[in-house]
């Protein structure tokens, strides 16, 4: 059953939401065939609804708000010309969807969706490319269960769970998005059970700060020591510390703003005195618009794995990634005494539970706190020999060579 409506902005935003499970239709009283459904969970699409050659057919126009009324309304009168003169503009896309593949699937989707939508659509490049591109020229409908379940295995046991596992939800958000898009045959890696994860809680500890501090000392490219340097004392996530610019660098404020985070939100990083030293060191002979220039074509370094092995080996260190630097601030803030809140500001975590305790603090504290665990953890060096200058260990030590 449907109940005629005149599709307005007000009236559609307006209408009430169906019981969980169930879906509501209503007819335009303006443009003939037109219709909009509404599922459980709010979300309204447009159709067209018609009698085709013989038999009732419903084909999707549109998602509102995403598409306006008038762009709905222009739309359903094209298809219903088309449904004049003998043609199913359904067949057309049923067809479409059966010969697509998994690389032409996932294209799309980086175009339409990822791209736009994602900070981190280069992982999901990097997990297909890795684990799926034997599979670009699989139809879509020669896919099963079994096949997604065999490679979920595979991964698991050639890489690990954590690659198995997200392999297997990048494969169920694009069945999910051809779903959307109008294909027909399911979701096939719905249902499929994953590894077992444990949240990872590696940071460096009191013992094995000296070995660090000292292999990265030895780091002979100078931009790479002082990159993986300033990742502990910020606690920034790796890609904005490798997209730094001077530009957002305030060296007299100590500040550094980050415009767009992994969030969807700036950041300002309060810079300890250590981090604006070696920032004041690497300005004075600055040449590039980044902080950590690089020779590739995003102009600026990207993530040196080769030198953080060395740098581990050098340390005699295992399993501790770069990201684990930005989880070892938050650590050593806890360990010197800094509140979950302070903690979560200095690392721009984004919790709805403390968003809005987050939002009365300002930048005073977070530094203070930055600040003492920085401390904290330079006062892990061994003290000054007889021979030294009798002053406190410090980034110069490592950076200003």
């Amino acid at each position: 059953m449907s109940t005629e409506l005149n599709f307005t902005k007000a009236a559609l935003t307006s209408l009430e939401v169906p019981p969980k499970g169930k879906r509501c239709y209503y007819r335009d009283t303006r443009q003939k065939g037109l219709i909009v459904q509404q599922t459980s969970t709010g979300r309204l699409t447009f159709y067209v609804y018609r009698w085709v050659q013989g038999k009732p057919e419903r084909i999707r126009v549109g998602d509102f708000p995403d598409m306006s009324i008038d762009q709905a309304r222009r739309k359903a009168q094209e298809i219903m010309g088309e449904i004049a003169q003998g043609k199913n503009p359904n067949d057309t896309k049923r067809s479409l969807r059966q010969e697509m593949t998994l690389g032409e699937l996932f294209t799309t989707y980086l175009d339409r969706h990822a791209r736009q939508h994602k900070k981190t659509w280069e992982e999901d490049q990097g997990q297909f490319d890795r684990y799926l591109s034997d599979w670009k020229q699989r139809r879509l409908q020669t896919i099963k269960r079994v096949d997604i379940q065999k490679r979920h295995s595979q991964i698991g046991e050639e890489h690990g769970i954590y690659a198995a596992n997200r392999t297997l939800a990048l494969l169920s958000v694009l069945f999910n998005k051809a779903v959307d898009w109008g294909w027909e045959g399911g979701n096939p890696a719905l249902g499929i059970k994953r590894f077992r994860e444990k949240s990872r809680e590696r940071f460096l500890q009191p013992d094995e700060l000296p070995r660090f501090f000292q292999a990265l000392a030895k780091e002979p490219n100078i931009t790479i020591r002082d990159y993986v340097l300033l990742s502990l004392l910020t606690g920034a996530r790796k890609s904005n510390i490798l997209e730094m610019r001077w530009s957002e660098v305030n060296l007299e404020r100590s500040t550094w703003f980050i415009p767009d985070t992994k969030n969807g939100t700036s950041q300002t990083v309060p810079l300890v005195p250590e981090a604006a030293e070696l920032l004041q060191v690497r300005k004075e002979s600055a040449e590039s618009e980044w902080v950590f220039p690089g020779a590739g074509k995003t102009g600026h370094l990207v993530e040196p794995k080769k030198a953080w092995a060395k740098i581990l080996e050098r340390a005699g260190l295992t399993d501790l990634r770069l990201h684990d630097l930005r989880r070892s601030l938050g650590s050593w803030q806890a360990a010197t005494g800094a509140s979950l809140s302070i903690i979560g500001k200095s690392l721009n975590h984004k919790n709805v539970n403390t968003t809005s305790i987050y939002a009365r603090l300002n930048i005073d504290p977070v530094r203070q706190s930055m600040e003492k665990a920085v401390e904290a953890m330079f006062a892990t060096m061994a003290p000054p020999s007889v021979e030294s200058d009798g002053s406190e260990p410090g980034p110069s030590d490592i950076a200003g060579s």
